[in-house]
């Protein structure tokens, strides 16, 4: 086993520090193991978890299999599999799960930082993954943490499989994620170093606000001309779970003002987690529309 030594990096999750050892899985009892992690985490019934034999027959054929253990126990893990993208080849990153009671100890950020150790020593320089962009812990890990990009939403991406919704009846939206393994923004962030921004006097597409006691998404502006707009979604999407249609307000809110921005050549770049949480979006050099 490989260990690494992960810490929380945001207020609310524990300070202790957690001895998180990585190792590649590649026996049966390792695939078996992942069918319960799967359903602990998501729930998912029979019909939505990944099979052992995909496990085995793609950890055979260049997928990233990757276990992330705390005292000997698999506590989480993150799998990839090869895949093309405008005729490049990527590694596609499709799970990433950690025990609800391992969950903000720094286990997916190891496991994904393992994950991209392993992408470059099998030659890839690229690995994409898509989330659910009203999921703000996530979009900080994906975005800030690890400077992953995004420009790509895909609407209803998955369908209406209950199990892939964030509430009953919200279509399953996604933003495509590129994660540039070779880019100096990414190894700034794996050496901890962010960027410090002055949000409150950024201009902003999407601001929540007020409305019958509870945080609703404002209206939608377009902003063509600035180099970097915010982007506003609730801090625990999750609260909302009972409210369907308070979510898909939201989610439609969301959907247009990332939409506009990524087709007039905005790019998002980074995201800010607090008390409130937005996405930072950048205008990307030689894109401009």
């Amino acid at each position: 086993m490989r260990k690494m030594t992960a810490t929380s990096p945001s207020a609310g999750e524990t300070d202790r520090r957690q001895q998180v050892a990585i190792r590649r899985l590649d026996r049966s009892d390792d695939f078996n193991r992942l069918l319960d992690i799967q359903r602990r985490v998501w729930r998912h019934d029979e019909t939505d978890v990944t099979p052992v034999h995909q496990f085995r027959i793609t950890s055979r054929m260049g997928a990233i299999l990757l276990g992330g253990y705390i005292d000997g126990r698999l506590v989480g893990f993150v799998y990839s599999f090869p895949a093309i993208l405008r005729g490049r080849l990527v590694q596609h990153s499709h799970l990433l799960a950690v025990l609800p009671e391992f969950q903000g100890h720094g286990v997916g950020k190891a496991l994904k930082w393992a994950q991209r150790d392993r992408a470059l020593e099998l030659g890839y320089d690229l690995i994409t993954w898509t989330f659910d962009p009203l999921q703000a812990r996530n979009a900080n890990l994906n975005l800030h943490t690890l400077g992953a990009l995004s420009r790509t939403y895909l609407p209803n991406f998955y369908g209406l499989t209950p199990s892939l919704l964030i509430a009953p009846r919200v279509p399953s939206d996604r933003l495509k994620v590129e994660w540039p393994l070779k880019d100096q923004r990414v190894k700034r962030r794996q050496s901890g170093k962010g960027e410090a921004l002055d949000w409150p006097n950024l201009p902003k597409a999407l601001e929540g606000r007020e409305g019958g006691g509870v945080w609703r998404p404002g209206p939608v502006r377009r902003i063509p001309g600035a180099p970097v707009v915010l982007v506003e979604i609730p801090v625990r999407i999750r609260d909302y779970r009972l409210s369907p249609g308070l979510v898909l307000e939201w989610q439609a809110a969301l959907r247009r003002a990332l939409t506009q921005h990524f087709a007039l050549g905005f790019r998002a770049a980074d995201f800010i987690s607090g008390e409130r949480c937005w996405y930072v979006l950048e205008k990307e050099k030689g894109r401009a529309r």
